[in-house]
């Protein structure tokens, strides 16, 4: 993951990457609604488990999940709060490929572990 401190409240954020199991790469433009940037300046009472207190804390952090077939996924998130859903994009296939194109449209390989899951399992399209 990537970590960004001290930056303002996000309105936009940009993301590529590549999905190795089909193999393809994306890119996505993920629009931060104001209702979840407003909802990251605002403090809330909560039970923190791993010390058994009540803290005010803060949904301060995004979180981005991608997925295959393009799907990116964005969570508002608290140390001691549960997730609340921010947004959900379908990405563009980019089509210089990975690395800007200059692997001349190769990806990586599967390690031997992630081959054998995606031959057992599948891949799970749609389950986001």
């Amino acid at each position: 993951g990537k970590q960004v401190g001290g930056a303002d409240v996000p309105r936009l954020i940009y993301v590529r990457w590549q999905s190795l199991v089909e193999p393809q790469t994306y890119e996505a433009y993920i629009v931060i609604p104001e209702t979840a940037r407003q909802a990251m300046l605002k403090g809330e009472k909560a039970f923190c488990k791993a010390d058994a207190k009540w803290i005010t804390d803060y949904r301060n952090m995004l979180t981005v999940g991608l997925a295959p077939g393009g799907i990116a996924k964005v969570w508002l998130m608290g140390a001691c709060l549960p997730a609340i859903d921010v947004a959900r994009v379908q990405g563009s296939v980019v089509k210089l490929g990975p690395y800007g194109g200059t692997s001349g449209g190769k990806h990586r390989p599967l390690s031997a572990i992630s081959q054998a899951y995606i031959e057992k399992h599948g891949i799970p399209y749609g389950s986001w």
